[in-house]
């Protein structure tokens, strides 16, 4: 007999190759149907079970696509013992397991028998997968590797009969379609006699039952979520709570959940900007929370304080179960911690280098062991949708969800904050979604004795650059504007609304006007953060001169009076190699260059990149002649560093070094590809592996290329697009938006 069965459950699994025994691995069926056919196509047994949920509730997201509330199990439901015993009957009837995708619902019903202690029945049992084995009769484009795609089951459904189903993901109507699929599949011999071991005989008894197209067998289902509905209609008792809602316009909010442009190509909002916009709000503060990088803090910082703004660093990382596991794709939970101390912020910088030195694996990932050794001076949150607790209730259940909240408060007692979310109105989805959580997260805060705040998850500063944010969006992810946002095949990711974007504390207010406690409690964190500097004096290694030059006076007042004198020894000893006779225009060059290196304070820097240039030569690795400019300097002329005359070629010292305004100088030196590894390595263990950071180039957007990235995204005709990016100058983005009308 043929065995086509089904199953609804709370969610997926976290690892599809996880052995059966890990029950926290595997979900659980909320829901068995089946059908149970003789080898000529007759309907034998039709059989349909909501499960009683016995220790698990059913999370949010997942009753949103089945219908079963974990009410609706509860009043519906059977035992599971009841139903698997009922289902076991059919097993041992049957010859074929048959459904689609149906090595999903062998594992979870498999699960359930281990869960009962019994033995699992499906095991080594022939099974027919009407979605992999009807992929070349489907002929789906957008398969891997340029094949064919598996189908899903309405899509084999369209193409054998030319309509759709209804009740899609409910076990019952599923099995119906997939049963109908089949034994069309069968009939008009996409399974063949040798799959379904049918002599010729057999298959002339089939088609005596089935000599035209298969017909469904007209089973009524009943929809879950319209039970849903009248239950939570019975529940109601018609009174309404009456909730004081108050909006005080002196009280100050605080953003504590921010991301600026250094979320790369996931955020708009420039730093500059950012600070202005939240001192025109009149803000006290202001937090910025990228993804697992901290790649603006020191621009964050210094703006801010400029602006007598408190700076607020935090990074949201993601947090998966083992950060150096790399043999299964588990990006994690997006999870923010703000720093309250400057410790606290090396500690952020110490989880986030972690999370790209050792934890890359699709993305820089940190985990909950990590969390522990660097949670001192943090401030740890709920987070969005995306963090664990919010994912757990929705995604989980609610049993999950609290034993990590409870983690999280043994972790970091007050320093433990519930975020609350409210984007868009009551009837927006994401709401909806986020009301759930709210719900749930303030009955875990009451019960604990954890505080509240109202957060926005900025991602843009204002509702008019929602648009420009979603085309970054697609510009990243290669997408054009017009897919439909959502999951799976044929969709891309965007953000549900405009709400994503920094709102004022009046706007705030009216969001949380039920909660005014959560608007208070954004300044409470805000006080009990500590205001710092990133800024410091240069930590240059030390240059180690010859005796002879050195100055007892340095040490006692750090001065760099021998380090000075050993860079004026070895420039006129380079230029009496480079230029033979020293006239006194190259010795009043010389002196002038000397004496602006000796106000700079930073007399070794030049001896560290001649000692590492003269190294590479030495070691066979090409040297770059110069560029920028620092080619405009004669000491570095004389010392080797560079191969570039600039006294020959009339080039300005002062474009390198200003002496009006001092700065560290910056000299950029080009190695061959091959050898620029070793002199790294060679720096790294003469100075120590303390001493040496090799540091990030940000790549920008030219304004052509945004321009030709845009008119892709929205599908324009490459030649408009390509007109309109001659029209602009060939200069960067955010050096075109700062010019005035005259200047463009």
């Amino acid at each position: 007999m043929f065995l086509i069965f089904d199953t609804e459950t709370t969610g997926l699994p976290i690892r599809d190759d996880a052995p059966l025994t890990d029950f926290e691995n595997w979900p659980r069926a909320v829901q068995i149907s089946w059908q149970l056919h003789d080898l000529e196509g007759k309907l034998v047994e039709v059989k349909d079970f909501v499960i009683r949920p016995d220790g698990f509730d059913i999370p949010y997201n997942a009753a949103k696509v089945h219908g079963i509330t974990t009410e609706v199990a509860e009043h519906y439901g059977v035992p599971l013992e009841e139903a698997m015993a009922e289902f076991s009957e059919a097993v041992k009837k049957s010859k074929y397991l048959v459904g689609h995708n149906i090595q999903f619902d062998i594992n979870i019903l498999g699960c359930e028998y281990l869960r009962l202690g019994q033995d699992n029945l499906l095991e080594g049992m022939p099974d027919i997968d009407t979605s992999k084995e009807t992929t070349n009769y489907c002929q789906l484009p957008g398969g891997k590797g340029g094949g064919f795609k598996y189908p899903k089951l309405e899509e084999l459904y369209q193409k054998l009969f030319n309509e759709g189903f209804a009740e899609a993901h409910n076990a019952a109507a599923d099995v119906e379609a997939t049963t109908r699929a089949f034994l069309e599949l069968v009939r008009i011999g996409v399974f063949t006699n040798e799959r379904l071991d049918f002599s010729p005989e057999d298959k002339q008894a089939f088609l005596r039952n089935y000599p035209d197209t298969v017909q469904p067998i007209g089973l009524k289902v009943e929809s879950f979520k319209e039970l849903a509905r009248k239950l939570r209609e019975k529940s109601a008792d018609g009174t309404t709570e009456v909730v004081e809602e108050v909006v005080d316009a002196s009280q100050e909010f605080v953003h504590l959940h921010v991301h600026t442009q250094f979320s790369i190509l996931q955020a708009t909002c420039e730093i500059n900007d950012l600070i202005a916009k939240a001192k025109e709000l009149g803000m006290p503060a202001v937090a910025m929370t990228d993804h697992s990088n901290l790649y603006g803090a020191f621009q964050f910082v210094q703006t801010a304080l400029k602006n007598d703004i408190k700076p607020i660093l935090g990074c949201e990382f993601q947090v998966c179960r083992d950060h150096a596991d790399k043999t299964v794709k588990d990006n994690g939970y997006q999870q923010v911690f703000i720093a309250k101390t400057k410790n606290g912020y090396h500690n952020l910088a110490k989880l986030s280098s972690i999370g790209y030195v050792d934890g890359f694996y699709y993305v820089p990932r940190i985990d909950k062991e990590l969390i522990q050794q660097y949670k001192d001076d943090l401030i740890a949150v709920t987070g969005n949708l995306y963090g664990e607790i919010p994912s757990l209730i929705l995604n989980v259940g609610e049993k999950q969800a609290e034993e990590a909240f409870v983690w999280y408060h043994e972790q970091f007692g007050d320093d433990f904050y519930v975020e609350l979310m409210r984007h868009g109105d009551a009837t927006d989805e994401e709401r909806e979604r986020e009301d759930v959580v709210n719900q749930t997260l303030l009955r875990f805060a009451e019960k604990y004795g954890v505080k509240y705040f109202a957060s926005n998850n900025v991602y843009y500063l204002s509702r008019e650059d929602a648009n420009a944010h979603d085309i970054l969006l697609c510009v990243k992810d290669s997408e054009y504007q017009s897919t439909p946002k959502g999951r799976g095949r044929g969709f891309r990711f965007g953000f549900p609304n405009e709400e994503f974007y920094f709102k004022s504390s009046t706007e705030m207010q009216e969001l949380f006007k039920d909660l005014p406690e959560a608007i208070s409690t954004t300044v409470e964190i805000a006080d009990k953060i500590e205001s710092f500097s990133l800024a410091r004096d240069v930590l240059l290694p030390k240059f180690e001169i010859p005796e002879e030059f050195k100055d007892p006076l340095d040490d006692e007042d750090g001065g760099k009076r021998g380090e000075n004198a050993y860079l004026r020894h070895i420039t006129y000893e380079g230029a009496k190699k480079r230029y033979g006779e020293i006239t006194d225009e190259i010795k009043e060059r010389l002196d002038f260059e000397l004496a602006t290196i000796a106000n700079t304070g930073y007399p070794g820097y030049f001896l560290i990149v001649q000692d590492f240039t003269s190294q590479a030569r030495k070691m066979g690795v090409s040297v770059g002649p110069g560029r920028g400019s620092a080619a405009g300097s004669a000491v570095a002329y004389c010392i080797g560093i560079t191969n570039v005359d600039p006294i020959a070629y009339d080039l300005l010292f002062e474009r390198f070094l200003n002496p009006d305004r001092v700065s560290l100088p910056d000299i950029d030196i080009d190695f061959d590809d091959e050898g620029r590894g070793k002199i790294i390595d060679w720096v790294v263990n003469k100075y120590g592996k303390s001493q040496v950071a090799q540091i990030i180039t940000y790549g920008t957007m030219a304004a052509k290329s945004a321009i030709r990235d845009t008119g892709r995204v929205l599908q324009l005709p490459l030649s408009d697009t390509d007109r309109i990016a001659k029209l602009v100058p060939d200069t960067k983005l955010a050096k075109l938006f700062s010019w005035d009308d005259k200047q463009l």
